[in-house]
């Protein structure tokens, strides 16, 4: 009977050895605490961008882009300790390219994804990744721009809805 016990005492304990010899790692937190933010526009906020309607043959390769949407956000009432800011979209990934937004799923376009640019329409922003920072003024209003583009993913675009969702992060420095 104690032999019983003992042997299986032995493998109880050989079945948890595996446990002591798990790897560990560090994990670092970041961020800033800041007394005020900018005040983000209403008209900023939820904004609904017109990417136009494209043809198929607007894409002759993976990576063409077409159709053009203005994004404005307007920032005012900025403290003065914030002298500038970018700003962070995110969503979720086309799976094609991580830097670039998915279509939604009642999307029926196939083979194009949202790239989204600096003010000069042609800088790409991956996604997740923080735009240029732009100069903030705290007595009058700030308007950051950037452009969205459908962007094709693969060699051949099929026609359809080609809508998505962004939400975005403004960023102060």
């Amino acid at each position: 009977m104690n032999k019983k016990i003992i042997a299986i005492a032995i493998l109880a304990g050989s079945a948890f050895a595996s446990v002591a010899h798990a790897a560990s790692g560090t994990i670092n937190f970041t961020g800033n605490v800041t007394a005020a933010t900018c005040t983000i526009d209403t008209g900023s906020k939820n904004q609904t961008v017109a990417l136009g309607t494209v043809g198929t043959t607007d894409f002759p390769s993976a990576g063409s882009t077409s159709g053009n949407g203005q994004i404005t956000m307007v920032l005012s009432a900025c403290p003065a300790g914030a002298t500038q800011a970018s700003v962070s979209f995110g969503g979720p990934a086309d799976p094609s390219n991580g830097n670039l937004l998915k279509l939604d799923s009642t999307a029926t376009a196939t083979g194009v994804a949202i790239a989204l640019f600096e003010d000069d329409g042609s800088t790409s922003i991956p996604l997740g990744q923080p735009s240029k920072t732009h100069p903030l003024s705290s007595t009058t209003q700030n308007a950051l721009t950037y452009f969205a583009k459908y962007q094709s993913t693969a060699a051949t675009v099929g026609e359809g809805t080609a809508n998505a969702t962004a939400d975005f992060t403004v960023l102060y420095n």
